[in-house]
């Protein structure tokens, strides 16, 4: 596969997520992808459908493969170790996973912050992501190189502000504003609201309602204003 078939073909999906989720700059997790998978041509991508070295985590919902990689634990020397990836059922099950992995992950709650596509870059570096010492020159010379700026326009959240009643008699809280989205999960359980609990909403996008108090969303259809 080609650079450029593989950024056609993860590219929207990646933007759709991006905004799904509340990241500002998919142009660097295109990046990512590019760089992490051999632009779709490693083991872990075209037969596992894991384009971003996603390890795999308890509760995932995914099956596991063991395979070897290396890190860079001391700049310049690399550690060859075998790991357990989590398997995808198909490139956007891989790209979802992505976001389903740093949404979870408090330590990466600074991405959404971003300023821009390399800060977005060089904060996932020093958030712990990757090991590599030229990991953020790398990534940011395919954003440049591949015109992948174009993909950062998108469709954000509208801001908005009141309190609501559920009225489900069970409500899944989900990681995106999207039914094929992961449900949250709290100490290894799903996280559904019960009916009558009273929530307060803080943006919309497509039918879909964000929790104030916590990053997940909710079908505004069984919300009652």
């Amino acid at each position: 596969m080609s650079a450029a078939s593989f950024i056609a073909q993860i590219g929207p999906i990646v933007q759709k997520y991006a905004a799904l989720y509340g990241y500002r700059f998919p142009s660097a997790i295109i990046a990512q992808a590019c760089i992490e998978s051999g632009y779709g041509t490693s083991s872990l991508a075209f037969r596992y459908h894991n384009y971003f070295g996603i390890k795999w985590w308890r509760g995932c919902g995914r099956s596991a493969v063991n395979l070897s990689t290396k890190e860079e634990y001391t700049p310049g020397v690399l550690t060859s170790i075998t790991a357990g990836f989590a398997v995808g059922k198909d490139m956007e099950d891989g790209v979802r996973m992505y976001f389903e992995f740093i949404q979870r992950n408090s330590r990466y709650n600074n991405l959404k912050s971003a300023v821009s596509s390399k800060n977005y870059i060089e904060l996932i570096r020093a958030d712990g992501y990757a090991t590599s010492s030229t990991y953020v020159t790398t990534v940011w010379n395919v954003v440049c190189t591949q015109n992948l700026g174009r993909f950062d326009k998108q469709t954000a959240p509208t801001p908005v502000s009141y309190a609501g009643v559920v009225t489900a008699n069970a409500l899944n809280v989900r990681t995106a504003p999207s039914t094929v989205a992961g449900i949250m999960q709290v100490a290894d359980h799903n996280f559904i609201l019960p009916k009558g609990i009273c929530v307060a909403i803080d943006a919309e996008l497509d039918g879909w309602g964000r929790l104030a108090s916590i990053p997940g969303w909710v079908s505004l259809q069984y919300i009652r204003k």
